[in-house]
């Protein structure tokens, strides 16, 4: 089963949780810095499909909404805590990207970014788990 490549349509257009499985959700410093992760991104072969970039104004509402929205048990998840600590970055106005990443090797071309670049931090959502790569 292949794993959709989500628009940013998909993203506004999502109700309750925020789960983009195949992807990776990474937050830098600020706009320019993942600009910059972008760009390195699409030298290493990603499509500018597979890369949707936010500025933390773009994500600050929506953030806000779903931490305020989220139900008592959600309060005690990772879906809970990654939500609260992408709202501070989005607070302290942190880049944001959300790549496209259903292979492991893609995975590790990010990763590889991400860390040079001092990524805020990069979350990889899979099909039964999320993971931390920086």
């Amino acid at each position: 089963m292949s794993i959709k490549r989500l628009t940013k349509e998909d993203i506004r257009n999502a109700s309750g949780t925020f789960n983009p499985t195949g992807h990776i959700v990474a937050a830098f410093t600020n706009d320019a810095i993942a600009a910059n992760a972008a760009a390195t991104l699409h030298t290493q072969g990603f499509k500018a499909e597979d890369i949707l970039s936010y500025t933390s104004a773009e994500v600050l509402k929506r953030l806000r909404e779903m931490v305020a929205g989220a139900s008592e048990a959600a309060g005690f998840g990772y879906e809970i805590t990654l939500m609260r600590r992408y709202l501070k970055l989005a607070e302290d106005g942190a880049g944001w990207l959300i790549i496209y990443s259903p292979e492991d090797d893609s995975t590790e071309k990010v990763t590889t970014v991400a860390t040079r670049l001092k990524a805020l931090c990069a979350v990889h959502y899979g099909r039964l788990v999320n993971e931390d790569l920086v």
